[in-house]
């Protein structure tokens, strides 16, 4: 296989751990380890401190499957497997369901792996592209247009990276239809899952919807250990998994049994983790309000209905690429300009899922009123 740069993975190999103040990260302020430790209850704590470092279970240790499947409406601890986070899931996946003459439809902006590897792998893919103007909402009659009788597989992230966006039920149900009716997999990528923005339900769960549906979780984004590196997809197509499965053990084989054990005490307190990653995230989306109706006449956006992250548009009429450049090297704020995510225009994602936000927003509005006042 031949594929292209990981260009958002290259941005922040050169970048993430040099900047003072990083603004535009996807995930949530990462966990203390003794903080979790405290959160283990009995039989937990008794594995963690029993702990060999062997090989572990392939699918995933039992209990942490049986933990991840709670998750879900009608899912089985025997419907998940898991993975060395989200990437290595979307990898096998991509490779497991699509091959050359295969065609895929991919919600747009995206992660660039929903797509990329899916192209890498021989398949044609159609991006649906999101639109500000239109809140960045799914177009339910573009989206039944663009499939076609070789549509295997339609990839719908919701709460969305980079935008927030969030369906309605309505449409969310509507988008399920659509694919269960060309007989596609919906790919639902829920690693935002239950980060929702003023009281909104989370969705049904792809892999509540039917067989047709999986589900893409993972410990990194709403739980806040990107650490773990563990993720996992959930589905009722049994034969689905073990094509996953197989595919899985040329890749990473089975997990890191200090990383699956950490899990399960987090998912056992998932409401604790949650709640502690809410409360981040709401803070700093009020500030981000703040920000924004201080600064509406340079910068906007599409207010988030979900997740740690969003997009907004500079609209001073200097290139988002030179702002966030100089925006660098003049008060080492991190910025991630559009183009990261194959987007023209002047948009760039913001990430608040990060202590110390306010700092690295002062230093963000401080230049924007230099640049700003400079700018012809």
């Amino acid at each position: 296989m031949r594929i292209a740069d990981f260009e958002l993975e290259r941005f922040f190999s050169r970048h993430e751990f040099a900047v003072r103040h990083l603004l535009c990260a996807s995930d949530v302020e990462g966990w203390a380890m003794a903080d979790l430790l405290a959160l283990a209850d009995d039989e937990a704590r008794a594995l963690w401190d029993g702990l060999t470092l062997g090989y572990t279970e392939a699918p995933g240790h039992p209990l942490l499957r049986a933990e991840i499947a709670r998750l879900y409406e009608t899912v089985g601890p025997d419907d998940v497997l898991t993975f060395s986070g989200a990437e290595e899931a979307i990898f096998t996946a991509a490779n497991v369901l699509l091959g050359p003459g295969d065609h895929a439809i991919v919600t747009s902006p995206a992660y660039q792996s929903l797509h990329e590897v899916a192209r890498a792998n021989g398949a044609e893919v159609t991006l649906h592209e999101l639109h500000p103007s239109d809140g960045w909402a799914i177009d339910l009659r573009r989206l039944r247009a663009q499939v076609t009788p070789r549509t295997r597989l339609i990839v719908v992230n919701a709460p969305h990276n980079p935008t927030g966006m969030l369906p309605d039920a309505a449409s969310w149900a509507a988008a399920s239809a659509i694919a269960a009716d060309a007989g596609a997999v919906l790919f639902a990528d829920e690693v935002y899952r239950f980060l929702e923005h003023d009281g909104r339900p989370p969705l049904t769960a792809g892999a509540d919807l039917g067989r047709h549906g999986v589900s893409l979780g993972v410990m990194s984004k709403s739980f806040a250990m990107a650490g773990l590196r563990i993720g996992w997809l959930a589905s009722r197509d049994r034969a689905f998994l073990d094509g996953c499965a197989r595919f899985k053990d040329y890749l990473t084989i089975c997990s890191s049994a200090p990383s699956e054990i950490l899990a399960l005490v987090a998912l056992r307190r998932r409401d604790r983790v949650l709640g502690r990653s809410r409360a981040i995230v709401d803070a700093n989306l009020l500030l981000l309000d703040a920000f924004f109706e201080r600064n509406a006449e340079h910068v906007r956006w599409v207010r988030p209905r979900g997740g740690p992250i969003g997009f907004p548009e500079l609209t001073t009429g200097i290139p988002i690429e030179r702002f966030a450049q100089e925006l660098l090297e003049a008060e080492g704020v991190l910025l991630a300009p559009g183009s990261m995510f194959g987007r023209p225009g002047n948009h760039f994602r913001l990430g608040f899922g990060r202590s110390g936000l306010a700092a690295g927003l002062e230093r963000f509005e401080a230049y924007l009123a230099r640049a700003t006042e400079a700018a012809p």
